[in-house]
This record gives C-alpha cells, structure tokens and sequence, in this order.
C-alpha cells in the first residue's frame, strides 16, 4: 500500500505455506483480505509475493494467472514485489543452505527467475516499478576455494546478463520497469556492501558487458547504465545489521558506485549483550530460537572484521566469551527486546530516518518469515501479528 507518494509497504508472503500454486492461493485468500481490511480499509493493498517454482509453474498453467489477476481486481490488492530467494519449499522441512539452491551457476535459476518476471510483469500495473529479490550468488561454502569462487562468480555474472538483457527487452515491449534485486546476507558470496561493490566492478560489469553488447547495438556507458538499471541490490536490514554496517554508510557507498537498492526489507536480528545478570541467562534466552528449519548464522565484530559462525547450534556448544553477538533469526520488527536478549530494531529506525530524506527505494516489505518457528512467547495469532509489524512501521515512518 502506498504509505507516502515515494513509497510502496508490504509484507512478504514467504511467511505462509505455499510449496505448490493451490496452497500459495489458499494462504492468500485466508490471510490478505483481513489484513487488508484492518491496514487499508479504503486503498488498494500492495502484496510482496512469494512463489516457489513449482508455484510459479503451476501459476502459469490453464485459466490460474487470470483467475488470479481477477482474484486481485476484486480484492483491490496489487502485486509489485516478488521474493524469488527460495527456490523450493520454505516451510515445514529443512531448508538451511539449502535455500540457495539452485544457485546462480546453474540454468534452473535463471529459467526460474525469467518466468516469474514474465509473470509480476502480467500482473503489475503499469505505471509502477516492479522487483524480485534473489540469492546472493550462492553459499560461499559450496565455492571454498578461490578458484571454484572465481568459477561461480563469473558463471553467476553471465547469467545475470542473461536477466539485465530479458528485462530490458521486457521494458521495451511492455513499458514496465522491472529490476533484480541481490540480497546479501551472511555465509551468501555476497555478505556486505564491499563484497556488492566488488562483484559489480570485477565480475558484473567486465563479463554482462561484453555480453549485452552482441544484442543491442550500445555504447559502453549506455550497456553499463543498462546492467546498473536491471540489476539492483535488496537491502535487508535484518542482515546488513549483520555485517555491522551502519545504513546511512551503505546506502552512500551504493550511490557512489551507481548501484540502486531495488527493494528493502524491512526485518530485525536478535541482538545479545553481555548483561550484569550473566551468561547464562543469555545462552537460555538465545536457546529458545534454536530449531532446524533455517540457517541462523550468528557474527561478532572483532578488531574492526565480522566474524561469522555458521548457524547457532554452534555458538550455543562452545559458548563464547563476547562484547555483542548478532543473529540471523527474523524476528518480529516490533520487538526491541525478549528476555535478556535484544533486537536490531535501531537499525529499520535509522533507515527510517535515512528515507526522509534520501527516498533510495520505493519499494519496501516486511519480511519476517520465522513465526512458525519463533519461541511460544512471541507466537500469536498469525492475522494480528502481521497487522502489528505494518501498523508498527506505519507509525514508525510517521513519526
């Protein structure tokens, strides 16, 4: 829904079931008409949509993308962002590591990827902009080596070219402005806005360039405004609070590379202090959030680099000693504490405050996905608390 004249608020679907189109569709009409009526009563309802590819497939199948545009039309609700991390199902089993295959080296990605922006270009009016939010190349722990890096970054830039040329050519044939958004996040290839700023200087631009030469009869500025317009970065909160980078600094170093934030999501990490009450109160708290669906990374800055350990089992066995730790686990954006333990709340504050004034993306969504898995004192009826996290923005961004 429209919040402000440059901005567009969701939330992400990614939070209901939906490994298939039926149990997708299911979630939508259970859920969103309610959420609607509370939080946009008298104004269409933007949605940030989630589709698997079996989803997306299926979406694609007979009569379901027109039912579904007509389902929209009746509801007064709009599609304008996609969540095409999770390829597969994200609910219900493990997914961990797994949630970035297939990576960017690999042809099903892009097969993915194309399809789903034929489809939010179907469904998105025209006079707005649209995005889907993507893996960061892959997990850095399938490349270990520099070489076998090296290998997937440039097989993951010839395919990013492979998106920049689809979605201009989408453009001028539709007049809709679409764009992919790379999320960094812990353990990915791509963790922080350094790592973002190397990747388009050394792999992006040198190899999509040369590429997107041989099919549009451009210049080199031109094919590098091109890559620069198609492929954008999605800034999650949750995990840039991760990398211990402040947004103001990131936002300025991706303007200073010409780099555009395609999408924000709006999201928050745990966050655990060293307190008088001691240690092991924290490590009960932290124990509350550990179960095997997703990846937890936990970092620690140390001597000015982040230190990252690969899920929280580990932290929780070996119990370091610490200043501050931080946790990939999505909690509620309306939480500032539970227990003893904190939540990187600040941080969609100072971007708050950074949008006041530097409007960097129109396109912001709520992505808190873990209520299926977040300790029973915070769990509440799913409707309510949905409608809390956009009424706790809302007012946020108002203040």
């Amino acid at each position: 829904m429209r919040i402000h004249k440059d901005f567009q608020l969701t939330y992400c679907t990614n939070i209901h079931p939906g490994f298939d189109w039926a149990t997708t569709f299911d979630s939508l009409r259970k859920h969103v008409p309610t959420i609607k009526k509370k939080v946009a009563p008298k104004k269409p309802f933007g949605l940030g949509l989630r589709l698997s590819n079996k989803a997306s497939e299926e979406l694609g199948q007979g009569q379901n993308l027109a039912h579904f545009k007509s389902w929209l039309a009746d509801n007064e609700v709009y599609v304008f962002t996609m969540n095409g991390f999770p390829y597969g199902n994200f609910h219900d089993e493990r997914v961990k590591e797994n949630v970035h295959a297939p990576d960017w080296t690999t042809e099903e990605r892009v097969v993915y990827t194309k399809r789903m922006f034929d489809q939010l270009a179907s469904l998105l009016v025209k006079e707005m902009s649209g995005g889907i939010s993507t893996s960061p190349i892959s997990y850095k722990f399938w490349h270990e080596t520099p070489e076998a890096a090296q290998k997937a970054f440039t097989i993951g830039a010839q395919n990013l070219a492979e998106i920049a040329l689809h979605l201009y050519q989408l453009e001028e044939k539709s007049g809709k402005y679409l764009h992919l958004d790379i999320e960094p996040e812990p353990d990915g290839m791509l963790e922080n806005s350094d790592e973002v700023l190397q990747f388009f200087s050394e792999y992006l631009l040198p190899i999509a360039g040369p590429i997107l030469k041989k099919s549009l009869n451009k210049n080199e500025t031109e094919i590098s405004e091109i890559i620069h317009r198609y492929i954008t970065v999605c800034y999650d909160i949750c995990h840039f609070s991760l990398a211990y980078e402040e947004p103001e600094d990131s936002f300025r170093k991706f303007e200073g590379a010409g780099i555009k934030i395609g999408k924000i999501q709006v999201s928050a990490a745990l966050k655990i202090c060293d307190n008088p009450s001691g240690n092991e109160d924290i490590w009960n708290s932290l124990s509350l959030f550990d179960e095997p669906t997703y990846l937890h990374q936990v970092t620690e800055k140390l001597n000015g680099k982040v230190k990252t350990y690969n899920d929280l089992p580990m932290v929780l066995k070996n119990k370091p000693d610490f200043e501050e730790l931080r946790a990939h686990f999505h909690v509620p954006i309306f939480m500032e504490k539970f227990e003893v333990l904190f939540s990187t709340q600040d941080h969609i504050l100072k971007v708050i405050d950074y949008l006041h004034t530097h409007p960097v993306s129109e396109h912001l969504e709520i992505e808190t996905y873990t209520w299926d898995v977040l300790p029973i004192d915070l769990k509440k009826e799913l409707d309510a608390s949905i409608i809390r996290e956009i009424e706790w923005f809302v007012n946020a961004f108002k203040a």
